[in-house]
């Protein structure tokens, strides 16, 4: 059976005006936010402190947009008679967003939790070569950075937790034992 000749264009008219009839949903951004879900990827926060210059998000970006520069510095012993150690102290921590893909894996392979998703969205700049924000800005966003989930109550504590409380415990005997029998004398 041919098709009926404008029936394609019937169908396409009738699209438009059920379209037209509904009502628009339009947020009117700047005057009035977005709310984002939880947990939103918008940019990367540093946090400074927990970063030992490893180097490992830098190596494993796909897109090479994270430049980190560093340097040696001599720690002096921790106890009289130690060596000396070395250690690494940040001097530059910068990301390129406009060559930044979103991608994560910088936040997932460090170990030391110093990069976080943070849900600010709104950095936009009027020349592509400030798209490159130092450690500066990036400690700013870190302060944005929303709480972890809570911890299902069904779950398992954590190993390291339950060994912590249990040499918690036992410190807690021994030195209630010492405080019951001061002098060490047994009964």
């Amino acid at each position: 059976m041919p098709p009926i000749p404008g029936s394609g264009l019937a169908k396409g008219l009738a699209v438009t005006l059920r379209t037209m009839t509904k009502k628009t949903v339009t947020e009117q951004y700047p005057e009035h936010q977005p709310e984002l879900p939880p947990r939103t990827r918008g940019v990367i926060g540093l946090f400074e402190e927990n970063c030992t210059v490893c180097m490992l998000c830098a190596r494993e970006c796909p897109d090479w947009c994270i430049y980190i520069d560093s340097h040696k510095e001599t720690v002096p012993p921790a106890a009289p008679g130690g060596r000396e150690r070395s250690r690494n102290v940040l001097d530059r921590f910068a990301i390129d967003f406009a060559l930044c893909m979103y991608c994560g894996i910088c936040i997932e392979v460090c170990p030391f939790d110093a990069l976080f998703w943070s849900p600010e969205f709104e950095y936009a700049e009027t020349d592509i070569h400030e798209l490159t924000h130092e450690r500066d800005k990036l400690r700013e966003w870190m302060w944005t950075v929303p709480a972890p989930p809570a911890l299902d109550p069904a779950a398992e504590e954590p190993k390291e937790l339950t060994a912590a409380r249990k040499t918690a415990e036992k410190l807690a005997a021994a030195s209630a034992i010492a405080e019951a029998d001061p002098k060490g004398e047994e009964s």
